[in-house]
């Protein structure tokens, strides 16, 4: 039995509208951004500024998902997509994505323009994923593209536009790639039901999960043994560490198919990762 959908309730729709920006992952990143611009030597003032633009990116990028994936979510019964669940319109998402995209557009040109065009190629990434690429095999170069390109914009706003060492974008690139993944898995059976083929999709649950740790792990020896003038104890502790972490999410992945666990202890394992690079950049 059908009827007509109800409409939403101001609170609701508010609710709905925080849940639809994907507020653990989008909250994760500035929190990453931020931290990296504290290490890097950035005032408040940037440290706001770096903060305010990576924020209004991630909510451009989730809000435009949740729009853009509305149908197929309906299809899936996602009800716990705030859209499909008819929480919050989505001509109202889809007003707050652009939105988001203008505001962060401008924040990142404040910023600086070198380091304002680190952060908007994060963001075209983004919202190229939710457009089309997440369906086929370059799905995994988005996130590569994305956080290989987001810790370069708190060094390339500080004065004389410095660029990073090599090993900062390539550890950011890999985190990336090994959350997609992370993030990707437990949807995989509703994504196979509205034909979404991407990297994690193709190699399927076992192959993925594989990948995932490969990259995060992979992240970890960069990070550990990139760095020059480190001591061989930092580079064997931090390599280590991330290993480990990469197998305990590789098992997570593998015994809780279904839940965000993985991603969750991925995002920790970024966090930690980001302290590790500003103890060695600082």
């Amino acid at each position: 039995m059908t009827g007509s959908p109800v409409a939403p309730t101001k609170r609701t729709a508010l609710l709905g509208l925080v849940g639809a920006c994907h507020p653990v992952p989008s909250l994760a990143v500035t929190a990453v951004a931020v931290l990296l611009a504290i290490g890097v030597g950035h005032g408040a003032a940037g440290v706001v500024l770096i903060g305010a633009a990576v924020l209004t990116g991630q909510l451009s990028i989730g809000w435009s998902n949740d729009w853009v994936d509305n149908a197929r979510d309906r299809a899936t019964g996602r009800g716990a997509k705030p859209v499909a669940a008819g929480r919050v319109p989505a001509t109202t998402v889809a007003v707050a994505a652009g939105s988001a995209l203008v505001a962060t557009i401008v924040l990142s040109l404040l910023v600086g323009v070198y380091a304002g065009v680190a952060l908007l190629v994060g963001v075209v990434a983004g919202w190229a994923y939710n457009l089309g690429l997440k369906a086929t095999p370059w799905s995994g170069v988005t996130y590569l593209v994305a956080f290989g390109a987001l810790p370069l914009a708190p060094f390339l706003a500080l004065p004389g536009h410095p660029w990073p060492p090599w090993w900062v974008p390539v550890v950011g690139a890999l985190l990336g790639f090994g959350a997609h993944f992370a993030n990707v898995l437990p949807d995989l059976r509703a994504d196979a039901e509205t034909g979404v083929r991407g990297l994690p999709q193709r190699l399927g649950p076992r192959w993925g999960v594989v990948v995932m740790a490969l990259a995060l792990g992979a992240s970890a020896v960069v990070l550990g043994f990139g760095p020059a003038g480190t001591t061989p104890l930092f580079a064997f502790s931090a390599a280590g560490a991330g290993l480990v972490g990469a197998l305990i999410t590789a098992a997570v992945a593998l015994r809780l198919p279904d839940s965000p666990a993985a991603f969750r202890i991925t995002i920790a394992l970024a966090v930690l990762d980001v302290a590790l690079l500003i103890a060695t950049t600082t």
